[in-house]
């Protein structure tokens, strides 16, 4: 495998393992705001911005730490067959579908930028009391899907020197 894709399959590993483990943290966040709105909505005033910014943070969560726990194999998988085949047999399966969903995670992207540069043209704003801004959260949004993307090209070109008996 030529150094340059293996550069980019170890740069791509590293900069999910960095995000992902920076996601961990946005939980706490979440725990901060929600124990927020409970304490408020009890003793003080309900908070308009409380369960908003939750969702948002959540979304965050997801977004960012998608790419880190398919790199860490904590994606679901049916292994009704792929469990009895062959690594030769397992690796042209990985192969094929991590190439289907990069073809979804493009027109997904794509998607993301389209509503990203909509949201930041004219100022969307979320429905509601609050009203926050959208383009914050859709950037975020994007990027995970960007990270997402990256990961599976490097998990392909992984599959694929292990095809040809080299290892990344």
């Amino acid at each position: 495998m030529p150094r340059p894709l293996i550069a980019f399959v170890r740069f791509v590993d590293g900069l999910n393992y960095r995000v992902g483990r920076f996601a961990m943290y946005l939980l706490y966040a979440l725990m901060g705001v929600m124990i927020w709105a409970t304490f408020a909505r009890t003793f003080v005033t309900p908070q308009i911005w409380t369960d908003e910014m939750g969702q948002f943070i959540l979304m965050g969560y997801f977004m960012l730490g998608g790419a880190y726990a398919m790199q860490r194999g904590a994606q679901v998988r049916m292994d009704v067959f792929y469990s009895r085949w062959s690594e030769r047999r397992k690796l042209i399966t990985d192969c094929i579908t991590i190439f289907v969903l990069i073809i979804y995670l493009s027109i997904l992207l794509w998607g993301g930028i389209e509503s990203t540069s909509y949201a930041l043209e004219y100022a969307e704003r979320k429905r509601g009391l609050w009203r926050p801004y959208m383009a914050p959260i859709k950037i975020i949004m994007v990027f995970g899907i960007l990270l997402m993307l990256l990961q599976c090209f490097a998990f392909f070109l992984r599959d694929l020197a292990r095809l040809r008996g080299e290892e990344i």
